[in-house]
Order: structure tokens, then sequence, then C-alpha cells
């Protein structure tokens, strides 16, 4: 037996973390459609914060592996190694021009994703990948949309 078969499997988001992750859309949806609505003297603050949100977001995805490492007594080397470089990318990202920075942090997003479908069921966290994939959705497409707005 494997260290990650014996970890328990935990259970479904509980309302509250649907509504949490759901709220934390709101600052991407809000960011891209400003990006397309906000006076050119305010435009680069909002292509910033959407930036900046996404960067957050992408280092909370890095986060979640070494929480899962954390949870075992000999995790798999991959797990914390894994957990920085969203966190490295995203600090590229957010430093870049917006309509560059903007697009790797999309992209990151879905990367990130495609990692946690390998991940995720063998930390006994499948449950979660559900709502990983609409927020995962909406975040990177409006990623994209602030990026062409850029």
């Amino acid at each position: 037996m494997n260290a990650s078969s014996a970890l328990a499997t935990l259970p479904a988001p509980t309302p509250a973390a649907l509504r949490l992750g759901h709220a934390g859309l709101l600052p991407f949806v809000l960011g891209a459609a400003l990006t397309w609505l906000v006076r050119p003297d305010a435009h680069p603050y909002v292509t910033a914060a959407l930036s900046a949100y996404a960067a957050v977001i992408v280092s909370f995805l890095g986060g979640i592996h070494w929480g899962f490492a954390m949870r075992q007594s000999s995790p798999a080397s991959s797990l914390p190694l894994w957990g920085v470089v969203p966190s490295l990318v995203a600090w590229v990202a957010v430093l870049m021009p917006a309509y560059a920075g903007l697009v790797v942090h999309g992209a990151m997003l879905v990367v990130c994703y495609l990692v946690d479908r390998r991940v995720y069921p063998a930390q006994g966290a499948a449950a979660w990948l559900t709502l990983r994939f609409r927020l995962t959705a909406v975040a990177s497409l409006s990623c994209f949309i602030g990026a062409a707005g850029s």
C-alpha cells in the first residue's frame, strides 16, 4: 500500500466552500469586464488589480499541494515541488505587461487544473474536481478576456 492510498478521502465541498469559491470569481469577472469599460487613465489600475488577484489565486492553488504533503508522514517530493511552481510563474506573470501576464495567468490556471486532475484523486480529494473545473473555467476565461482588453 502506498502513502496516497492510505489517505482518508476528503468530503465533498460544503455549501460554504461552494459559496466562497463562487464568490472568489467576482474579482475575476469584474476585472475582466472593467478592462473593457473603464476610461484609459484607469485601465492600468484595473489590469494590474486583475493580474495581482490572479497571481494570488494561482499561488493558492500551488499551496494546496503543500497541504496534501503535510497530511503525510512521507509525501512524494513532487507535491511540495509542484506547490512552488505556480507561485513562481505567477510572480513572473504579474511583472509582465497585462496583455501578456494575464495570458500566462489564464494558462497557469488551466495547467494547475490539469495537474490537479491527477493529484486530487490520489490525495482523496476527487470530490473537489467539479468545483475546481468550474472555477478554473471562469477564472481563466476572465484572464483571457482581460488580456484581450489590454
